[in-house]
């Protein structure tokens, strides 16, 4: 596995530690930054949910993000993840919580002001844990969200995600193999 685009592109990243994480593809991750345009990524803060690996969150830094978060609740994944940040010269970006996803949303929407509005939100949970709508619900409503943010979500073609969940908006879905990637935008007034 290595990063796919950007100024580190390339360079290598270390895979799961455990059993059960699937990281993104490569191929998936290039494609969904081919898809978003440049200034979607750059000068932007990055929020990586059920990072895995980092290489979502990794792969925005290298095409100019200037931030990014990154949330894990696997110990070891968070190391494996602190590692990549680390080699690919991203700590001083980078930053690692090992929590649930659902608890961390809840503790930082109370705790959020202006400079801590994520731009892009990038999400690739387990297959195993089903549809991701519960995630998106709790990000819609997390007050996390810029404006103008985009939230891009990898899932199982197997699942059906609705266009809608709350402010969010779905703009564009592709498939990849049994991959699936869902773009959502803010919408200014929710239904």
């Amino acid at each position: 596995m290595r990063v796919s685009g950007g100024v580190s592109r390339g360079l290598p990243l270390a895979g799961a530690a455990v059993a059960g994480v699937r990281p993104t593809t490569e191929r998936v991750r290039s494609a969904i930054f081919n898809i978003l345009q440049p200034d979607q990524v750059e000068d932007c803060r990055v929020l990586d949910l059920y990072a895995g690996t980092g290489s979502l969150g990794i792969e925005a830094l290298s095409r100019g993000a200037t931030r990014a978060d990154f949330v894990e609740r696997n110990r070891r994944q968070c190391r494996v993840i602190q590692e990549n940040l680390d080699f690919t010269g991203y700590s001083d970006v980078g930053r690692v919580s090992c929590a649930e996803v659902l608890d961390w949303l809840n503790r930082s929407a109370t705790h959020s002001g202006d400079n801590d509005l994520y731009d892009l939100v990038v999400l690739d949970p387990p297959y195993r844990m089903g549809e991701p709508t519960p995630t998106l619900e709790r990000l819609a409503h997390s007050g996390l969200l810029h404006p103008d943010a985009i939230v891009v979500v990898g899932f199982s073609n197997r699942v059906t995600l609705p266009p809608d969940v709350h402010s969010l908006h779905e703009i564009d879905r592709r498939s990849y193999g049994d991959n699936a990637v869902g773009f959502y935008v803010v919408r200014a007034s929710a239904n």
